[in-house]
């Protein structure tokens, strides 16, 4: 650790503060999850009422003395803020109550923390927490501002505090440097996705909408969803089979939040990476939260501070066993799926969700009958790598009656290579302009 700080207990007061501006509020229920997510135990909660937070201790001195009274009473050893405070507030504070004080970031920190497992998830919490840390270096280091002296320390020419920043600048270049080639990894696969034509899918949405229970229930993962928040921190890739699309790469990411700290989107900009160059994002929505339009307003905006706004999106909202909903598909003007409404943990409206993927994804799918003969055996053999024909059948005549069904891009390569022209073979519903 780069600066001592009081123990944590696991007992903690909370405080949360409703402010005038809409913007400001944070949600007290949101605040206890969280506090129960990161494993700490509320024993009270401290409201309070403002205009604007106070810029030496951010509550008042009369909430001040309430809460080191709560303190007293309950033994607690924590304080934890539904709000982010300045590092001179989170120090003022400390040094009132004598007790070690958090706040929302540094909390939402706390959780990623415990849930990383990947050697880059790691990376990437260690460097939104030495990057939060910077900031707050001073508090634990006052003692050591003078410069080094005495017999055997005399020379450095810096104090702790600056030796210390030097090595938290340094740490910071390591693991960006690192990130990077992770990064570079992932664009280097993302490319080769694309020359093969693989489509990709990302599952986004708010913490505990249950992305990776809908995850697990379409491709068979096993990976860990638990009703908590931010349950899932590491990227995950299945491959997942789509009928009249074939093999797509379906990715987990990590969930939303409501006024996500800005170091955390920055540091996880390399799995939320994943989002911005998906073909199709997944925004699942928790059905029966009764602030689900506003969670969603917040995943949108973290879409857009990513550059993954311009992304088709399909919403699907999950959990209608808590709402008494039935599954259902819900289309746009045009006929195309917007909403799926499913079930993903009692496997309610997945093969809607099927349904609808295959539409937003295959585009323009073509299904016609094809007689072929034994000298058009290239064409022959070519539908059938793509996967095409559906059905087969001879005549007496030795020609092949294919019933084939494929996206009308497919076709439209597979004849160019073998210098056809497609419209030759279509049935006059189906031809466009002759491009060949």
């Amino acid at each position: 650790m780069f600066f001592e700080r009081p123990d944590a207990g696991e007992t903690a007061v909370l405080v949360h503060v409703d402010f005038h501006d809409e913007q400001a509020r944070e949600d007290p229920g949101e605040f206890l999850e969280l506090v129960r997510s990161a494993g700490a135990e509320p024993a009270t909660l401290l409201t309070a009422s403002r205009q604007r937070p106070d810029s030496r201790i951010f509550i008042g001195s009369g909430k001040l003395e309430e809460l080191r009274a709560m303190l007293a009473a309950h033994q607690a050893e924590l304080v934890i803020f539904n709000h982010s405070l300045s590092p001179s507030q989170e120090r003022n504070l400390e040094r009132e109550l004598k007790c070690r004080v958090l706040d929302r970031t540094g909390l939402i920190l706390d959780i990623f923390a415990q849930r990383a497992r990947t050697h880059e998830g790691k990376l990437q919490v260690e460097l939104a927490q030495l990057e939060y840390m910077s900031t707050r270096l001073i508090r634990g280091w006052t003692h050591l501002e003078r410069q080094k002296g005495g017999i055997g320390l005399r020379g450095p020419g810096e104090t702790q505090l600056e030796t210390d920043r030097r090595l938290l600048r340094g740490r910071i270049k390591s693991i960006h440097k690192r990130l990077d080639k992770v990064r570079s990894q992932r664009e280097q696969n993302r490319r080769a996705r694309v020359r093969a034509e693989i489509h990709s899918v990302s599952l986004v949405g708010y913490t505990n909408a249950g992305k990776s229970t809908l995850f697990n229930s379409l491709t068979d993962a096993r990976v860990y969803a638990a009703d908590q928040l931010f349950a899932t921190l590491d990227p995950t890739l299945r491959r997942l089979e789509i009928e009249d699309v074939g093999p797509v790469v379906l990715a987990d990411t990590v969930g939303f939040i409501r006024h996500l700290p800005h170091k955390l989107v920055e540091a996880f900009r390399a799995t939320l990476q994943e989002a911005a160059e998906a073909t199709l994002l997944v925004h699942v929505i928790d059905a029966a939260d009764p602030d689900r339009e506003l969670n969603v307003e917040q995943v949108e905006q973290v879409l857009e501070e990513i550059g993954a706004d311009g992304v088709p999106v399909l919403k699907v909202m999950n959990k209608i066993d808590k709402v008494d909903s039935a599954p259902r598909i819900e289309r746009d003007g045009h006929g195309l799926p917007e909403v799926v409404w499913i079930s993903a943990q009692q496997g309610q409206g997945l093969d809607l969700l099927h349904e609808a993927l295959t539409e937003r994804l295959a585009g323009d799918v073509i299904g016609f009958s094809l007689t072929l003969a034994p000298e058009q055996g290239k064409l022959r053999a070519g539908l059938h790598e793509l996967n095409a024909v559906r059905e087969e059948s001879f005549d007496e005549q030795g020609h092949s009656v294919l019933d084939v069904r494929l996206p009308r891009r497919d076709f439209n390569q597979l004849m160019a290579q073998l210098g056809e022209r497609a419209n030759a073979y279509l049935p006059e519903a189906l031809r466009e302009s002759d491009e060949w």
